[in-house]
């Protein structure tokens, strides 16, 4: 048996922390947010009528994957469209369920 385990332990003191909202009401497409940290986890929420869905980032996926989250609770990894992170922020795929023209998309990243 063998056990591969990658941890990263920052102090509260230096932890960054942004959460905000998004909205694309003409043609939607992939987008960037700036938030001037790497981020080590990042969530994205649409909690509209035709939406209800979130998709998670944790530090050591690979780019453009994230965990989907249904309303109804089916989880699922997908594996493009999903989240991207940079030295300052990260990009969100355009995933049908999550990026939806005209409504609204709350972000958290944590770095």
């Amino acid at each position: 048996m063998a056990i591969t385990q990658s941890q990263s332990v920052q102090p509260a003191s230096i932890t960054n922390v942004a959460h905000g909202s998004y909205i694309d009401t003409g043609t939607v497409a992939a987008f960037t947010i700036t938030c001037g940290f790497q981020p080590r986890y990042v969530k994205v929420v649409n909690t509209n009528a035709s939406g209800d869905v979130m998709i998670e980032w944790f530090e050591g996926m690979t780019a453009n994957y994230g965990i989907k989250t249904a309303i109804d609770g089916t989880r699922s990894m997908i594996t493009s469209l999903g989240i991207t992170v940079s030295a300052s922020g990260f990009t969100v795929g355009l995933d049908t369920d999550l990026v939806v023209t005209s409504e609204q998309l709350h972000w958290q990243a944590i770095g």
